[in-house]
C-alpha cells in the first residue's frame, strides 16, 4: 500500500510537470486582450491591443481583464481535471480489481 502512495505522489509531480509546460489562453474582445496561463492556472502574461487600450477608458478595461483571466483559468482547470482524472484511471486500473470495488 505504501508503494501505492508513492507511486501517486511521484505521478501527481509528473502531471503538475506536464501542466507548468501546458499553455492556455483566455481572450475578450475579439482577442484584443488575451491571458496566457499554464496547466497550473498561473497566469503567465497578459497583452492589450495597443489600439484598443488608447480607447478604453478603465471600468472596460477592467472588466474585460477579468473575462480573459477568468477564461484562461476555466480552460486550465478543465485541463488539470483530464490529467488528474487520467491519472487516477490509470493508476486504478493498476490496482487490479480494486477499480470497480465502488462501482457495485
Amino acid at each position: 500500500m505504501f508503494d501505492k502512495l508513492m507511486e501517486a505522489q511521484q505521478k501527481a509531480g509528473e502531471v503538475k510537470k506536464r501542466l507548468d509546460a501546458i499553455t492556455v489562453t483566455g481572450t475578450a474582445e475579439g482577442g484584443k486582450i488575451s491571458v496566457k496561463a499554464n496547466g497550473n492556472k498561473v497566469v503567465q502574461s497578459v497583452n492589450i491591443d495597443a489600439d484598443f487600450f488608447k480607447d478604453a477608458d478603465k471600468e472596460e478595461l477592467e472588466e474585460l481583464l477579468v473575462v480573459a483571466i477568468n477564461k484562461a483559468i476555466e480552460q486550465a482547470e478543465n485541463l488539470s481535471q483530464s490529467e488528474m482524472a487520467a491519472m487516477t484511471s490509470a493508476m486504478l486500473g493498476g490496482m487490479g480489481g480494486l477499480g470497480n470495488l465502488f462501482n457495485k
